[in-house]
């Protein structure tokens, strides 16, 4: 499976902006997509998560203003970001795993190569 995630950009605190990610190779039907982040200095932290099914997890962070969906049609998952916030700076990389935990690192096999979001005050 490969993963391009695409979206990112500067904007402005308040401001919206949605995330793709874009899957090829296998299907991911049976499989739990994901979205992480990492700031400068800090470690990949989960953000949101979509299973089979499309439950969805959320990171309590970003609960309320981030909406993660997936379109298995075009076998892509993105992340929709509102009311952002400085401190959501960070890169973005989506990920997917075959199963297990939502929320945990451990398990994602397969990684994009991360798009960069940047918050403005």
């Amino acid at each position: 499976v490969q993963l391009q995630a695409s979206g990112g950009g500067l904007v402005q605190a308040g401001d919206s902006l949605r995330l793709s990610c874009a899957a090829s190779g296998r299907t991911f039907g049976t499989r739990i997509m994901g979205w992480f982040r990492q700031a400068p200095g800090k470690e990949r932290e989960f953000v949101a998560a979509v299973r089979f099914g499309d439950n969805t997890y959320y990171a309590d962070s970003v609960k309320g203003r981030f909406t993660i969906s997936r379109d298995g049609g075009k076998n892509a998952v993105y992340l929709q970001m509102n009311s952002l916030k400085p401190e959501d700076t960070a890169v973005y990389y989506c990920a997917a795993k075959d199963g297990g935990s939502s929320q945990v690192i451990t398990g994602y096999n397969y990684w994009g190569q991360g798009t960069l979001v940047t918050v403005s005050s």
